[in-house]
């Protein structure tokens, strides 16, 4: 550890991050019981002593800039360590109670989820947790969940989002496909392959257009809206399907195709409404979960 290269202080850390997240030094002065002198020169201490510019101003509206983009996000990580810190020393972690909803795809509530409930589950035994399998998008202003996992960012102002990281998906199917089949050598050899559908065909072909497979409608003979029930039935040997690889690289007798070609990306945003800053139940299980998505991306092979 080199101890000499953090010159800054905690409370500096939380200016910055209060002041991001509430956009503006008066809001953010508000937030935490200061005066806006003395967070403004705690803002100002903490660039000094990184060498970095975290704010521009755009008319009166405060921008961060991408140093403080950047410095926002291991900020949030430090403010989460920092908080399960203060509830594992008081025990408050353990006195955490009631139901928490979180709502995300069915495939990640059943292949990505569940090490998260059981990690939650030791640091909070009296949280009760649901989770939501659904593929559409519930609504977290109805209060049909309190944390959503999303793919977009919301843009209610109403709803805090963080993003988690990017995922990765790519083609994956069953050894006992693929000897019975071929494997592909190329994507333009996807078009000779069964494909397994999630839902809309003409969406994933849109999808998988830009990829270079060439397939049409005619690949998709077999298919669900439910996207457990469709990687089943390509574990089954019933085709091709596309897998984010968390999933994929951790279910036994599948492959994953055409390696050398670049996967899907998209981000993973864990979103919930302001009542995060409030509801120390739906702090801890946002922090803890956001947590555990960044450390499955660091290792590879992990499914979830």
């Amino acid at each position: 550890m080199n101890w000499h290269a953090i010159a800054f202080d905690w409370n500096q850390v939380r200016a910055f991050w209060a002041t991001a997240e509430e956009g503006s030094f008066s809001a953010a002065a508000r937030a935490l019981g200061q005066t806006q002198p003395t967070l403004g020169r705690q803002v100002a201490a903490l660039e000094a002593a990184l060498g970095v510019t975290l704010f521009e101003r755009a008319g009166r509206t405060l921008m961060l800039t991408k140093a403080g983009l950047d410095l926002l996000e291991h900020t949030r990580a430090m403010g989460a360590a920092a908080e399960r810190i203060a509830l594992t020393a008081s025990g408050a972690a353990q006195a955490v109670e009631g139901q928490v909803r979180i709502t995300a795809s069915d495939v990640m509530c059943a292949h990505i989820l569940p090490p998260f409930v059981a990690r939650l589950r030791l640091a909070a035994p009296g949280l009760e947790i649901d989770l939501v399998a659904a593929n559409d998008i519930r609504d977290l202003q109805r209060r049909e969940a309190d944390i959503a996992i999303r793919h977009v960012r919301p843009e209610q102002p109403e709803l805090t989002a963080r993003l988690a990281r990017d995922m990765t998906a790519r083609p994956y199917a069953a050894t006992v496909y693929l000897e019975a089949r071929g494997r592909p050598k190329a994507p333009s050899d996807m078009a000779d392959h069964d494909f397994i559908s999630y839902g809309d065909v003409s969406r994933m072909i849109g999808f998988l257009a830009p990829l270079g497979y060439g397939v049409a409608k005619a690949n998709f003979r077999v298919g669900s809206e439910n996207g457990v029930v469709a990687w089943e039935l390509a574990r089954q040997g019933l085709g091709i399907a596309m897998m984010a690889d968390d999933v994929g690289r951790g279910t036994p007798g599948m492959e994953a195709l055409l390696p050398e070609v670049e996967p899907l990306r998209f981000p993973v945003w864990l979103v919930t409404h302001r009542e995060v800053h409030t509801s120390k139940r739906i702090r801890l299980v946002f922090d803890m979960l956001a947590e555990f998505l960044a450390d499955t991306g660091r290792g590879p092979g992990v499914p979830g």
